[in-house]
């Protein structure tokens, strides 16, 4: 037990680092869903190819899936992570 409480005493600053953002962003930080889901939406894809004829093939399916991923996820960013609201962290 004394190894787990010194693990988790030295992983308290990672695990806690959201906090350091404004309230506003931190539902948003900490949240694995977004991850959840892009991974369910790439299985979902790939599942409905079934076979694919080479690696260069999935490849491109699952890249072009993370570039729109990207994409809604920076104008989400930008609704809620703001310069302004950013630079109250300074």
């Amino acid at each position: 037990m004394p190894k787990l409480a010194t693990i988790m005493d030295d992983a308290e600053e990672d695990v806690l680092a959201y906090m350091t953002f404004p309230k506003e962003h931190r539902a948003k930080l900490h949240s694995t869903n977004p991850i959840e889901r892009l991974n369910g939406e790439i299985k979902r894809r790939t599942e409905v190819v079934g076979i694919f004829p080479n690696d260069e093939a999935i490849v491109r399916l699952v890249g072009a899936l993370l570039l729109e991923q990207n994409d809604e996820w920076a104008v989400q960013r930008a609704k809620y992570m703001t310069l302004e609201t950013m630079a109250q962290m300074r």
